[in-house]
């Protein structure tokens, strides 16, 4: 007896689509692009990068305070303390941040709005992004000219406790700045791709970095100032 096998029936899969938010699966669709480009900036709670941002500012907050600690005790004991002019750039630099940060919240609206479809374009939020990039990188050069001043009137690192202070608490902040910049440089990168693949974690970890940037060099400004 032969026995008959019948063909399942074929089901057309409905095409899929990321979605935001929902642990079973469900959410709101992203938009499409009006060129029919999918935009794909996801939030996929929780996110390790959120935590880690913070746990790296605390550590950040506790090793400027031991160096202002240190800075105290040190000039509270020395007899070869001497009073540091400090170089009149650093205002200048200080007014580049603080728009940096202005300029990032700019961007992170933009970003937003592109990705609701709200009106705003993938070039304009680059524009501003770049902007804060361009900012960033002219702090530091200032911070570098800010040194050759101090060279200039031979006030090297070894010179005395406060110019050593000076060079240390300065740069080392640059070098932190250097790595906020290499996170913005990671957030445009991924935003320019043709589907962006930034998550709104990434961008908001970035933000947070780079306004605690601002905060600390206003912070230090106001150690340098009163100490050196």
């Amino acid at each position: 007896m032969a026995t008959t096998v019948h063909e399942p029936p074929k089901i057309d899969p409905a095409p899929l689509q990321p979605s935001l938010g929902g642990n079973g699966g469900g959410g709101v669709n992203l938009p499409l692009a009006r060129d029919g480009e999918l935009r794909e900036l996801m939030e996929r709670p929780p996110e390790p990068v959120r935590t880690g941002i913070w746990v790296g500012l605390a550590a950040i907050t506790m090793m400027f305070a031991a160096f202002t600690s240190a800075l105290i005790v040190r000039q509270g004991s020395a007899v070869d303390w001497e009073h540091l002019a400090l170089p009149r750039i650093l205002y200048l630099n200080t007014a580049i941040l603080l728009l940096s940060s202005l300029t990032l919240e700019s961007a992170r609206r933009k970003v937003a709005s592109f990705v609701r479809g709200q009106g705003a374009t993938r070039g304009q939020a680059m524009q501003v992004l770049a902007s804060t990039l361009g900012l960033g990188l002219v702090f530091v050069a200032g911070q570098y000219v800010a040194w050759l001043q101090l060279r200039s009137k031979g006030l090297y690192i070894a010179t005395n406790p406060n110019s050593s202070f000076f060079y240390v608490l300065t740069a080392v902040h640059a070098i932190h700045v250097l790595g906020g910049l290499g996170g913005l440089l990671l957030v445009t990168r991924r935003f320019a791709r043709t589907v962006p693949t930034l998550r709104k974690s990434t961008l908001d970890a970035a933000a947070y970095y780079w306004h605690f940037m601002g905060i600390l060099w206003v912070y230090l400004m106001f150690v340098l100032w009163l100490k050196l």
